[in-house]
């Protein structure tokens, strides 16, 4: 497991390209038959991708719980949610067994002592993309089928940024502690995401880019609005954000994200917004 450390806005302006991607950037979030783990410690969130293909693969066999956050087990005392991105899978949490199909979700109780990820076909493997957060109490573990997330459509064609925002581990889906998780769909045409930009001083968001075509890449813009960065995304790569920092994205073509947010507080009206003009 790779552990990251929070980084000092004033520090970041002196960052060269290297020191951003080194801190923030989560190139390979994928491998086959394996779990990919990234803990930082900005709101203390794990990014984990899970992406099972002949074997049936163990989360606690893959993460030594003991040495890194001293329980007895992974979920002992966190929450996680995941999304799938790839072929159908199963995840079995405690002995039960969740099918969690392409653009669906799960989220998974603290307290929970096992969980594993197998695929429903070798041939088209399932890609798991998982976050887990600190929790103080236990919630249902619950499937959330896409047709379940809450859908809202944004943006318009004249500003390049019409897409749909599908809420998955969201306030008005379901009680967490402090996790939330939700996937952004942008439509052909359109490549820009979360514009005007914003920060939250209270939650901090991870951003995973996918479904970018080939020879494409995102541009993902980081930094206070002052003084901003970016970094470039390639398709299936994540990238941490700190609560001081913005998070928004231009591509050369259109993507999705999936977006996980952990923190102080689940208040989506919860931020500052920073106007197009004032950004540097």
């Amino acid at each position: 497991m790779d552990t990251r450390y929070s980084a000092n806005p004033r520090d970041f302006r002196h960052y060269t390209t290297d020191e951003i991607r080194r801190e923030f950037l989560i190139e390979h979030v994928f491998v086959p038959d394996d779990v990919t783990a990234v803990y930082s410690h900005v709101d203390r969130i794990v990014v984990l991708g899970a992406m099972p293909v002949q074997k049936e693969l163990k989360l606690d066999r893959n993460i030594d719980c003991w040495k890194n956050f001293g329980v007895r087990y992974f979920l002992e005392r966190r929450e996680l949610g995941l999304i799938n991105i790839g072929g159908d899978g199963v995840v079995t949490a405690d002995g039960t067994d969740y099918p969690v199909g392409h653009l669906a979700g799960l989220y998974i109780s603290m307290g929970t002592k096992s969980v594993s990820f197998k695929a429903s076909s070798p041939a088209e493997p399932p890609k798991f993309y998982i976050c887990s957060t600190p929790a103080h109490r236990p919630f249902p573990t619950t499937p959330i089928p896409f047709e379940k997330a809450i859908h809202r459509r944004l943006g318009s064609d004249g500003t390049s940024n019409k897409r749909t925002i599908n809420q998955f581990i969201h306030p008005d889906v379901l009680e967490t502690c402090q996790l939330s998780m939700g996937c952004t769909i942008l439509e052909p045409g359109s490549v820009w995401n979360t514009m005007p930009v914003h920060t939250h001083e209270r939650r901090m968001e991870v951003y995973f880019y996918f479904n970018i075509p080939k020879d494409n890449v995102v541009f993902h813009l980081m930094g206070q609005g002052s003084e901003t960065r970016h970094v470039v995304m390639h398709n299936e790569q994540a990238i941490i954000n700190p609560s001081w920092s913005i998070h928004a994205g231009c591509g050369t073509s259109n993507y999705a994200f999936i977006w996980a947010m952990a923190g102080e507080n689940r208040a989506f009206d919860d931020m500052d917004a920073i106007p197009t003009e004032k950004l540097k």
